[in-house]
């Protein structure tokens, strides 16, 4: 079918679609026919309704899906034609003066389908551009840290008749008030709370900290101007709380018991502390990829200037904003009391669709597809972290969309590989407290 192609501006594109009618006629013809053979009314035995009554039954439904996938058919072999590469979904309408009614005998119906293609993506030279790639070590003092740890979650608490100092953990009942009046969140009743490690205010830790089992205290705390609660920001409030128990803390002994709980077959602290070892590498080895990942990405951007499809953009937008609101839900946030716009994502969609424009046109250009191997080696790595190994492989690769995100996944790691290889690399150590604490 013929079409005209205009370019509006910058990457919208306006095709022009003739649709011949006698086509869709012909075509409604033939679905008529079709379904003349399995439709049943009333006072017709099956195959025997006649044509026209297919027709005045069905008619327009039909009409409207022939010309439905006659004009789609048209814009894809326009499309194909003009060789576009099309961002996003078409707005298609009748031409001005024209009709998208039934159509009549003869003659043709133009169509306007108005759409974004997408920009030519001229890549720049990454040896211009500089990237700094983290490193880190696990230590000794990592490792017995960690244990430390380990041994914490595993604290026994046992009650004791004396005051509560830093470590201890008390269970208490307060009432939290406001010129005198109580305010909501400031009460509870068995709260516990282990003294020293920062979960209150100061200024509360402080009030309830060398109090025996029994003993009520009253104390003033002061919340900071920048206080997540607002109503409660920059303003004193008066607390009673009344100590109901006491507990010092035992941890367990770091013997072999403890590394049997573990899971350690034997008992064996060697080999216990080899696992946390192994263990705290492998996560280390991850955050290092993610960070150094990060950084290359924040680079790549730079790579090429290039103009945006809105349709892209506006719908990644849509889907931050969705994201949002499902992780809100699962917080158990009414959602409905928040306005989530898609606009307020605009930044980060338009960040997103530019990476992919460019990761797309460096895959293509320097052949980074995820090969069959690479695919399987990442999923072998990913499937170390479970006790059977062998049955998460199995099932990565038993459903296509699985396999897909893992493919995914493999190519930015071959594009990062990539631009590490070609850009100016500097070495950054991060101590492992930091790189934890990052994320």
């Amino acid at each position: 079918m013929p079409s005209q192609l205009e370019t509006i501006g910058g990457l919208e594109r306006r095709l022009t679609l003739s649709v011949q009618t006698a086509d869709v006629t012909r075509k409604a013809q033939e679905r008529y026919r079709s379904l003349a053979r399995t439709v049943r009314m009333p006072g017709f035995r099956p195959g025997k309704v006649p044509i026209k009554l297919i027709e005045q039954s069905y008619g327009p439904q039909v009409q409207a899906e022939i010309l439905g996938d006659t004009i789609s058919k048209a814009f894809s072999d326009a499309v194909e034609q003009h060789k576009l590469r099309v961002a996003g979904q078409p707005s298609i309408e009748p031409k001005a003066g024209g009709e998208a009614g039934e159509a009549g005998e003869g003659g043709a119906t133009d169509f306007v389908a108005t759409f974004e293609v997408y920009p030519e993506v001229e890549l720049g030279d990454p040896a211009t551009l500089e990237v700094e790639r983290f490193t880190s070590n696990v230590g000794d003092a990592e490792v017995e840290k960690t244990i430390e740890v380990l041994r914490k979650q595993r604290t026994r608490w046992n009650p004791v008749e004396r005051a509560g100092t830093a470590g201890d953990r008390i269970t208490m009942d307060f009432v939290g008030k406001l010129d005198g009046v109580a305010f909501e969140g400031g009460s509870a009743t068995d709260f516990a709370l282990v003294l020293g490690e920062g979960r209150m205010l100061p200024d509360f830790e402080a009030g309830v900290t060398g109090k025996a089992p029994g003993e009520t205290a009253e104390f003033d705390v002061a919340f900071p101007e920048d206080y997540s609660a607002k109503e409660l920001a920059g303003k004193t409030a008066r607390f009673e709380a009344t100590v109901k128990k006491v507990e010092a803390p035992e941890l367990p002994e770091l013997d072999s018991a403890f590394a049997t709980q573990m899971g350690v077959p034997n008992g064996d602290l060697e080999k216990f502390r080899a696992d946390v070892r192994a263990n705290l590498e492998r996560e280390v080895a991850q955050r290092l990829k993610a960070r150094t990942k990060s950084s290359v990405m924040d680079q790549i951007a730079k790579l090429a200037d290039i103009e945006l499809p809105k349709s892209l953009v506006d719908a990644e937008s849509n889907v931050l904003a969705e994201r949002m609101r499902e992780d809100l839900k699962g917080r158990g946030v009414d959602v409905k009391d928040i306005p989530v716009p898609p606009e307020a994502f605009k930044e980060q969609a338009e960040r997103r669709v530019r990476l992919g424009l460019i990761v797309a046109e460096i895959v293509r250009k320097h052949s980074l597809q995820a090969k069959p191997d690479q695919i399987r080696k990442q999923i072998e790595e990913f499937a170390q972290t479970y006790e059977n190994p062998a049955e998460v492989v199995r099932w990565y690769f038993s459903d296509k969309q699985r396999l897909s995100e893992v493919e995914a996944l493999v190519v930015e790691q071959n594009v990062v590989d990539w631009f590490l290889a070609n850009a100016k690399v500097t070495e950054k150590p991060l101590t492992f407290d930091d790189l934890m604490a990052g994320g």
